[in-house]
């Protein structure tokens, strides 16, 4: 197995890492490498959300109501209100 240290890591993430190792009963050690884990996992899910909305938006018809909207009439109408 791999072995990884963090140089210069700032005082206050440590011991917030600190923290959340000590009210989960871990290790510093072990509760970075759950979150690198969850980080990770995080990552790459929100990279396959967003592929999947990409497809459905590509893949829809677009909305022709939208297509006869005259921006400039609209920014006129909102002036003399």
């Amino acid at each position: 197995m791999a072995n990884l240290q963090i140089k210069d890591c700032p005082d206050d993430v440590y011991e917030r890492l600190q923290t959340a190792a000590r009210v989960a009963g871990r290790s510093v050690a072990e509760q970075a490498l759950l979150f690198l884990e969850r980080g990770i996992e995080e990552r790459g899910a929100g990279a396959e959300r967003r592929r999947i909305l990409i497809h459905r938006l590509r893949s829809r018809e677009p909305n022709s109501s939208l297509q006869e909207l005259d921006a400039v009439a609209l920014i006129r109408e909102d002036r003399d209100a």
